[in-house]
């Protein structure tokens, strides 16, 4: 009743004011008008009393509901203004008129008037636990809602973004609109809308009117701006940020392996290149090797001559010395021939010592060419596997070549295994055909140093069938295959090879056994003869003729 006592002095005055305003003004009037017109203005005098006395009625009660409910906003007359939107409201949505809003009433009021197709989250939001709704529980609802806090600026801040009515905003400010007042736009007052605020356009008021009704029923509207939204747009952006750089990296990757599979398929290339101009000069080499064998059987062929010559040079010195009568030149004859044979002797021992006491056995020979045949059938054997390592990785390296042409052809490889295969078969390869190089120029410079130290002729030689023929062997022993081209025994250097003029059994110690000492020292070829390719045993059988005959 305080509040009332409080309320209740302004609005008698208000009215006394009206009262005696009229009051002169129909004075005025009965003291300058006819007594018609006076009795006219008493009727209206008298109707103007009964509205200002059921005024005073509904003001009184309205004051006193709201004090019982509230007593610090008693005497605020724009809280007076919003509960007694807040009651019309209620009012509204109670179509029973029990004083109480229950959820049956409330999902009408929803899909009638508000027009919500689904209102199961609003019925949350008003009801929550309590599913009877009072004026009391509504208004204090109301006070706890954060739209009841609103500033002005905020309350514009609203009609721009929710309503959607920027060009009203002056007119909110003017009438300095909070969030206080915003029931009073939730109810259907056309005196506030179309004088205050100056809204003519009907479409816009009723856009208003419900905005601020589901404002105040359900507090403020959802942000627009979802932080969740936030987060997934900027997780899309890292991610599609991160796929761009990881695709970038593949693709680089791969131009770099692409790039140096490349340069390893070149390399290979040049190694395959090197191998066969290794056999070329082989090639050539054999071919020089038959013309040096032409040679030396032609030198042969002269030395026979040379030794016939000598013989029958020997021979006519003979008869020369046997006709001779004269006994001082028999002697003097003897005596240059007995001179010959002593520096012929002197020059043997001193070779003699010069070599070694051992001498390699005949069959020796036959064993060491047979190595050799079988040293170059592995060789082939492991010389094939390389060829065939060298075409498997040409062909890989072709199909990378043809999928990068296609449109998705770089990606592709960059994520599929075949790039290593290729890669690692281009590396086996290029270290295979190494291989081959480093032991085909290791076997021939070994088997030309053994054909150096033991005389032999071994890298020519008759054929694995015929050795093993020789040596009474079993080719199936052997493994025999045919006989492997020529053009497959390389040589890497021509300068290292055996220039060897005569062969070991170019003196033949038949020349000697049929010769006598005197034709031997009237002989100029026997000391032309190169003795370097004499075998020890020969020399030893040499010298005993040559004691024999002096």
């Amino acid at each position: 009743m305080q509040c009332c006592h409080r309320v209740w002095p302004k609005l008698y005055i208000f009215y006394i004011y009206i009262y005696i305003y009229i009051g002169i003004y129909n004075i005025s009037i009965s003291v300058n008008m006819a007594t018609l017109w006076y009795i006219g203005h008493v009727e209206c005098l008298l109707k103007m009393w009964t509205c200002f006395l059921i005024s005073l009625i509904y003001i009184f009660f309205l004051s006193s509901e709201l004090c019982g409910i509230d007593e610090l906003l008693c005497h605020d007359e724009n809280a007076l203004l919003s509960f007694e939107a807040i009651r019309n409201i209620h009012k509204d949505m109670d179509d029973d008129a029990d004083g109480s809003v229950d959820v049956t009433e409330t999902d009408g009021f929803l899909r009638e008037d508000l027009k919500y197709h689904d209102p199961k989250g609003k019925h949350n939001s008003f009801h929550r636990a309590d599913l009877l709704i009072t004026v009391e529980e509504m208004w204090k609802s109301w006070k706890a809602s954060e739209v009841y806090n609103w500033t002005v600026e905020k309350a514009e801040e609203w009609l721009i973004s929710c309503v959607e009515l920027p060009q009203y905003v002056d007119s909110f400010r003017k009438n300095d609109i909070s969030g206080k007042a915003l029931p009073r736009l939730a109810v259907k007052n056309a005196t506030l809308l179309l004088s205050v605020l100056k809204i003519p356009d009907r479409s816009h008021a009723q856009k208003l009117h419900l905005k601020a009704l589901d404002t105040v029923l359900f507090g403020p509207p959802m942000s627009k701006h979802s932080h969740l939204k936030d987060l997934m747009l900027v997780v899309s952006i890292v991610i599609a940020v991160g796929g761009c750089w990881f695709a970038y990296m593949q693709n680089r990757n791969s131009k770099d392996h692409v790039s140096k599979m490349m340069k390893d398929l070149e390399g290979l290339q040049r190694a395959e290149q090197s191998l066969l101009d290794l056999q070329q000069k082989l090639q050539i080499a054999q071919e020089e090797h038959h013309m040096v064998e032409e040679e030396k059987v032609n030198l042969e062929r002269e030395m026979r001559s040379e030794i016939d010559a000598a013989k029958q040079e020997a021979q006519r010195l003979r008869e020369l010395r046997e006709g001779t009568e004269n006994k001082l030149s028999r002697q003097k004859y003897a005596e240059q021939e007995l001179e010959q044979v002593r520096m012929a002797l002197k020059k043997a021992e001193r070779e003699l010592e010069l070599r070694s006491g051992w001498a390699p056995p005949e069959a020796l020979q036959k064993w060491l060419q047979l190595t050799h045949e079988v040293e170059v059938q592995y060789y082939n054997i492991k010389k094939q596997q390389a060829e065939r390592q060298l075409i498997v990785a040409k062909e890989g390296a072709e199909k990378i070549k043809k999928k990068r042409g296609t449109l998705f052809g770089t990606f592709h490889v960059a994520h599929s295994s075949s790039l290593d295969d290729v890669d690692h078969k281009i590396l086996s390869a290029k270290q295979a055909l190494g291989e081959v190089t480093a032991a085909l120029r290791e076997k021939l410079h070994r088997w030309q140093q053994i054909e150096i130290l033991t005389g032999f002729n071994i890298v020519n030689n008759p054929g694995m069938s015929s050795l093993a023929s020789a040596l009474n062997l079993d080719p199936a022993f052997l493994g025999i295959r045919p006989a492997v081209p020529q053009h497959l025994l390389l040589s890497d250097d021509l300068d290292d090879m055996d220039e060897d003029i005569l062969s070991p059994g170019t003196l033949q110690c038949e020349f000697i056994m049929h010769t006598n000492v005197p034709m031997l020292t009237q002989s100029k070829s026997f000391c032309a003869i190169p003795t370097a390719h004499l075998r020890p045993s020969r020399w030893k059988l040499c010298i005993q003729l040559l004691k024999r005959h002096l």
